[in-house]
């Protein structure tokens, strides 16, 4: 059995995809290696918000980058990252997407008074 202290770790990873916008680009570049400006373009956002949430998933090691002249190709950073998103969808599936029912995360969380 784990302590509330051993899996601060595994929440804070979940904690970083839990984000759409990030969970967003993690998928598109599950897809393969993107820069900025593809990102904005494909995903319909600012490029502060994808310079900012590229920044965090940075800062998690679960993105990188390589750069080319000044442009810079952002890629996942680990395979492990990829079967991770492939189980979740397994599990969204077995479980009839239920989560989106969830009174406490689910869809229409937040608009319930």
């Amino acid at each position: 059995m784990s302590t509330l202290d051993e899996l601060a770790p595994a929440a804070a990873l979940f904690h970083s995809l839990a984000d759409p916008v990030r969970l967003s680009i993690v998928q598109r570049l599950a897809r393969g290696e993107a820069r900025v400006v593809d990102l904005t373009r494909d995903l319909g956002l600012a490029q502060s918000t994808v310079s900012k949430h590229l920044a965090c998933l940075r800062g998690c090691k679960l993105v990188d980058y390589r750069a080319e002249g000044r442009q810079s190709f952002y890629s996942i950073a680990v395979p492990e990252l990829l079967d991770l998103l492939r189980s979740a969808e397994r599990l969204l599936t077995a479980t009839d997407r239920a989560v989106a029912l969830c009174p406490t995360y689910g869809t229409d969380a937040g608009t319930r008074a």
